[in-house]
């Protein structure tokens, strides 16, 4: 019986050096990563933004944010928050159905497409301003203008890209 002791509080013995030593060579990792300066999701008050026509894909408005000077924040490869009015049915819409690679924004700028008239009809009503914001930061919105009125009836959106030739919303 007493060996079966010895045995059983030796086992117990290497268990706990063994988790010991584990615990040892962990420790330099996590504390080598606490120091770094990994980017932050930015919000809306991070970004400048710029809105430009565009005629390729029978017409879009490219959306260009970049952070603000200092800042670094990175983009979510999702598609930004915006509409046109109040109304739902000015919202955009995922034009992408999967989710794209993080931007991340320090001294690069992020690019999304918007497809204000996704319809082929006459339908839809007359707008000059975009409401803009990053997903997750929708109470923070800016009012931007568009470069020219649009005619929005169900209007699609890019994810935000690296490469403004990603952002181009083919529906």
């Amino acid at each position: 019986m007493r060996s079966r002791l010895a045995a059983r509080s030796t086992r117990l013995a290497l268990a706990v050096a063994a988790a010991a030593a584990l615990a040892a060579t962990a420790t330099p990792a996590a504390t080598a990563d606490s120091g770094s300066t990994a980017a932050r999701a930015c919000a809306t008050n991070d970004l400048t933004f710029k809105i430009t026509s565009k005629t390729q894909a029978g017409g879009y408005l490219l959306v260009t944010a970049k952070a603000k000077s200092g800042i670094t924040c990175y983009l979510e490869g999702v598609f930004p928050s915006a509409s046109f009015g109040s109304a739902a049915d000015t919202e955009v819409q995922p034009v992408q159905h999967s989710v794209s690679d993080d931007v991340v924004l320090s001294g690069a700028a992020a690019y999304a497409g918007i497809n204000p008239k996704s319809t082929n009809n006459e339908n839809g009503r007359l707008f000059e301003k975009l409401h803009l914001s990053v997903t997750g930061d929708e109470d923070n919105f800016v009012t931007l203008d568009l470069p020219h009125t649009v005619q929005v009836d169900r209007p699609l959106a890019t994810n935000w890209h690296a490469d403004p030739a990603d952002a181009v919303p083919y529906s």
